[in-house]
């Protein structure tokens, strides 16, 4: 379900996240006015984390407020907040707000990541299963492999004319789906086991680069650092990266000083996404958090090939790497591996009487 949360957003969310031509203007507000006026209008008790802006002229700017409870044992008790605002950048205009603790794709995100429990080790409670479902896959590849050319013409394709018992019908159902639904499955098995443990992630960067971990981001801290912070910081920040990155999709500016794990940062590191909906193309600048110097410019290109599959991993794990044709195809694999362990058990279950039957005779 999560692999279509871009297209049903974007049709749930049509009033909010585009602007009307009319109020369109040259040139957007400041983003420290727009910053001041979210945090007037919404009245939250945390700060701002971040604003995501898009290249498109059309797009509304979106405010997130996300603060996390580091002592939190579960999904809801490890959010503080998750609020995205949706702001028209010409006029100011709050389009929308929307509580994305309790929205449907955040929590089915979180059930898919961590079963609703804490993050840092939810994550392996499924990691656990998705291992043991990897060498379901590849043991089933095996046993489903046929001997000879006449075994093989019945594992492709169902041929029901002559079968009449549903036994039988379960069984083609769980080998020929699960055929080919397996190695789709085994991409999205280890792509998933990928973030879960960090010998996986290692595992990639030595067989890409050739060094067992990626490599580290450096902080970079400028020389001529001027006491008092330029106002304008954040517009300096805006303009510069919309020059070097005309056409890029967007590009995300944090807002409170401070990275995902809530520590303080020495800039203003800013991620540019190359394409909407999309992950894998990614560009990293860094700003002086107090004149707006640019200290850093690291695009895509310049990634080793493991940084780029680090990038590229969370797409290929959903599909989207291959566009919406992906997203299908991953859709439909995601439910025949869902129908995989019912016909599973009523192969084993047929066996199991089987044998009893014959041990009574």
């Amino acid at each position: 379900m999560y692999v279509f949360k871009d297209e049903i957003q974007h049709q749930l969310r049509k009033e909010a996240m585009f602007v009307k031509a009319e109020t369109m203007t040259k040139k957007p507000l400041s983003v420290e006015i727009l910053k001041e006026k979210v945090s007037r209008e919404v009245n939250e008790k945390y700060p701002v984390s971040s604003v995501e802006i898009p290249l498109a002229e059309n797009r509304a700017y979106e405010f997130l407020y996300y603060e996390k409870d580091k002592n939190g044992w579960n999904y809801f008790d490890e959010v503080k907040i998750n609020k995205l605002v949706y702001v028209n950048p010409y006029t100011g205009e709050i389009l929308g707000i929307y509580n994305e603790k309790y929205d449907v794709f955040p929590i089915l995100k979180s059930i898919h990541w961590s079963l609703l429990l804490k993050a840092d080790w939810g994550k392996y409670v499924v990691g656990i299963p998705v291992v043991l479902f990897i060498i379901m896959l590849i043991t089933g590849i095996v046993l489903w492999w046929p001997k000879n050319k006449k075994a093989r013409k019945g594992r492709f394709r169902f041929d029901w004319k002559n079968v009449k018992t549903w036994k039988r019908r379960n069984y083609d159902l769980h080998n020929i789906l699960g055929f080919y639904a397996s190695f789709i499955a085994l991409l999205m098995s280890i792509t998933g086991i990928y973030f879960a443990y960090p010998w996986v992630k290692n595992t990639f960067s030595l067989a890409l680069s050739g060094s067992i971990e990626l490599p580290k981001e450096k902080e970079v801290k400028s020389p001529d650092s001027l006491l008092i912070e330029n106002k304008a910081v954040f517009d300096l920040t805006a303009r510069e990266t919309k020059k070097l990155y005309a056409e890029s999709s967007s590009f995300r500016i944090p807002l409170n000083g401070k990275n995902k794990k809530g520590k303080a940062l020495n800039n203003i590191p800013v991620t540019v996404y190359g394409e909407e909906g999309r992950f894998a193309v990614r560009n990293q600048l860094a700003f002086d958090k107090y004149s707006g110097k640019l200290l850093l410019n690291r695009p895509h290109q310049e990634l080793n090939t493991a940084e780029k599959y680090a990038h590229a991993n969370y797409d290929i794990h959903t599909g989207s790497y291959f566009g919406i044709t992906g997203k299908i195809i991953w859709f439909m694999a995601g439910l025949i591996c869902t129908s995989l362990p019912v016909t599973g058990f009523l192969v084993w279950l047929g066996k199991r009487k089987k044998k009893g039957i014959k041990k009574t005779s």
